[in-house]
């Protein structure tokens, strides 16, 4: 089991890579469109795609921020909806996550 100092490691491990994933894409987005229609097209399709990796990044960022400040607050491993405790073997799978399994499956169904 890892300690709260490892997860904290982990997380904020996990949030650089996120953030240099970032730059790149808005890097590569930055570029200047090719003046063929046809390379424009397909530029245009890995445009989406790009974006679309850019917006789950931040998504994952903005939930890594939100554990983070768990960790500070001493609230980390513990459910915000019904307050029981996450297992380990969740937090292993996911260390942002904020509920627990049963709050999570209810979640999804809704």
């Amino acid at each position: 089991m890892p300690t709260i100092n490892e997860r904290k490691q982990q997380l904020t491990k996990r949030l650089g890579e996120l953030e240099a994933r970032l730059n790149g894409i808005e890097t590569e987005l930055d570029q200047p469109m090719s003046q063929d229609w046809e390379d424009r097209s397909a530029e245009r399709e890995g445009d989406e795609v790009l974006e679309s990796m850019g917006n789950s990044g931040l998504d994952e960022i903005a939930m890594i921020n939100a554990a983070l400040e768990r960790i500070e607050n001493g609230a980390y491993g513990q459910c915000v909806q019904c307050d029981e405790t996450i297992v380990d073997a969740r937090l292993d799978l996911l260390p942002h996550t904020h509920l627990c399994r049963n709050c999570a499956t209810a979640a999804a169904a809704a």
